[in-house]
C-alpha cells in the first residue's frame, strides 16, 4: 500500500466530485466555536468516574498525554492533505474519507468512511443517552406511557427537533447554534465545578492517586473519547476563512479544553470520591440549581448532534446521493441514531467501548500511517520511527482496550 501521486490524482478526479457550490467560509471565532463544540461533548461526563477507577494523578496524565496526541494526530491530517493538494492537477480532498482514498485508494476510502460513520453516530447515541437519563433524573419519573420507559419517552420527545436541526446544511450555518450551546455547557460546567469545590470542602471523601494497570485501558478509552473531534478536523479546516492560522485556533482550542476536562474530572472525583457515578450531575441532588446546571449540558449535547452527524451526511451522499444534500437520508439516519440509543444500557462502558476501539484507530492510527505514505520519501526514517511508533501505540491499544472494554460490559 503506496502513494503514488500521479496514479492516485487520476483516479481521485474520478472518485472524489469538486465542490461546485463553495460554502462560505467561518471566521477564526466561528471555527473556533466549531472545534470547541465537535470536541466537549458527552465524554467530559464520564471523566470523575474514569479517574475514580485510574486514580487522579494517573487520571491527569493520561488525559493531558491523549490530548497532545489527539492534537498531534490532527495536525498530521491537516499537513497530509495540504502536501497533496500542493501536487498540480490533485484533487481537492475534502474529508478524512478523501484523504484515504488519495494514500490508500478505494480500501483506505472504505475503512475511514465505515469508522467515521461509526465513531460519529456513536458519540450522537451517548448524547441521546444522557439526555434522556437525566431528564428522566430530573423528572423522577418511574412510570410507563403507551408500554414505554420513560428514557424512550425522552428520547422520541427529542427525534423531531433533531430532525430540524438535522436538516441544516452547512457547517457555518451551525456555528450560532455552536456558539449558543458553547456558552451553554462553559456555565453548566463552570457551576458543576464551583459545587464540586464546595462538596469536597464538606466531604473530604478518601482518594486515590493511581488505580493501577489494570485500569489503564479503561481509563485511556474514556480520555480517547472525550477528545471526539478527529472526523471534523478536515471539514473544519476547509470551512476555515484563514487556513494559515487554523493550527494555531485549533491548538488553542486543545489547551484550553485539556484544562478544563482536568479539572471538571478532578474536582468531580475529589467531591465524591468513591461515591462517584458514571455520570457526574447524577451525583448531584435534586435542587434548582442542580437541575439548571444539568438541563444545561442536556441543551449543549442537543445542539451538538447535528454538528457530529456533519461527518456521517457527507459520507452517506457521497456514496449514496452523487454529494447531493439529501433530506430523507439525513432523517433515516437520526431515526436509527434515536433506535440503537434505545438498546445502549450503560454509559460509561460505552464511552469506553467506542474510545478504545474505533476512536484509537481513527485519531492515533490512521493520521500516522497517511502522513507516512505522503512524508516518507521527504523525512526518510525519521518519519518512520514517529508515525510507526504511533500506529502500533494505537494498534495496541485498540486491540487489548477493546477486549477489556468488552468483558467490563458483558461482566455487568
Amino acid at each position: 500500500m503506496g502513494f503514488d501521486p500521479e496514479t492516485t490524482t487520476s483516479s481521485s478526479q474520478q472518485h472524489t466530485p469538486l465542490l461546485s457550490n463553495a460554502p462560505p467560509l467561518s471566521s477564526k471565532l466561528k471555527t473556533f466555536a466549531n472545534i470547541f463544540i465537535s470536541i466537549v461533548g458527552a465524554g467530559v461526563l464520564g471523566l470523575p468516574y474514569s479517574f475514580k477507577k485510574t486514580g487522579w494523578i494517573m487520571g491527569l496524565v493520561m488525559l493531558f498525554s491523549v490530548a497532545f496526541l489527539t492534537y498531534h494526530c490532527m495536525m498530521l491530517l491537516v499537513q497530509t492533505r495540504r502536501r497533496l493538494e500542493s501536487i498540480i492537477g490533485f484533487p481537492k480532498i475534502n474529508s478524512f474519507g478523501d484523504l484515504g482514498y488519495a494514500t490508500s485508494g478505494p480500501f483506505g476510502k472504505i475503512c475511514i468512511d465505515f469508522m467515521v460513520v461509526l465513531s460519529q453516530c456513536g458519540f450522537c447515541v451517548s448524547y441521546l443517552i444522557f439526555i434522556s437519563t437525566t431528564l428522566v433524573y430530573l423528572s423522577s419519573s418511574s412510570s410507563s406511557m403507551f408500554g414505554l420507559t420513560p428514557k424512550v419517552l425522552f428520547i422520541w420527545a427529542c427525534f423531531p427537533f433533531q430532525l430540524g436541526l438535522n436538516a441544516i446544511p452547512s457547517l457555518t450555518h451551525l456555528a450560532p447554534l455552536s456558539i449558543f450551546a458553547d456558552v451553554v455547557d462553559m456555565g453548566a460546567m463552570g457551576v458543576v465545578m464551583i459545587e464540586d469545590i464546595f462538596v469536597f470542602l464538606e466531604n473530604r471523601p478518601p482518594l486515590k492517586t493511581f488505580g493501577g494497570l489494570s485500569v489503564f485501558l479503561y481509563g485511556l478509552g474514556v480520555a480517547v473519547y472525550a477528545f471526539e473531534g478527529i472526523g471534523m478536523v478536515l471539514p473544519l479546516e476547509s470551512e476555515a476563512k484563514d487556513k494559515d492560522k487554523f493550527g494555531g485556533v485549533l491548538g488553542l482550542g486543545m489547551v484550553i479544553i485539556s484544562l478544563l476536562y482536568g479539572a471538571f474530572a478532578a474536582l468531580g472525583y475529589f467531591a465524591f470520591g468513591e461515591e462517584t457515578q458514571g455520570i457526574i450531575t447524577t451525583n448531584f441532588g435534586q435542587g434548582m440549581l442542580s437541575a439548571l446546571v444539568q438541563l444545561g449540558l442536556c441543551v449543549n449535547l442537543f445542539f451538538t448532534f447535528p454538528l457530529m452527524m456533519n461527518p456521517v451526511y457527507e459520507v452517506v451522499e457521497r456514496r449514496l446521493c452523487d454529494s447531493k444534500y439529501c433530506l430523507w437520508l439525513r432523517w433515516l439516519l437520526v431515526l436509527l441514531v434515536c433506535l440503537v440509543a434505545l438498546l445502549v444500557p450503560n454509559f460509561a462502558d460505552f464511552l469506553s467501548l467506542v474510545g478504545s476501539s474505533i476512536c484509537v484507530i481513527l485519531s492515533f492510527v490512521f493520521p500516522a500511517l497517511f502522513h507516512f505514505l505522503v512524508f516518507k520519501d521527504e523525512l526518510g526514517w525519521k518519519c518512520l520511527v514517529f508515525d510507526g511508533a504511533i500506529v502500533l501505540f494505537g494498534i495496541v491499544i485498540a486491540v487489548t482496550g477493546t477486549w477489556s472494554s468488552l468483558m467490563d460490559i458483558l461482566s455487568t
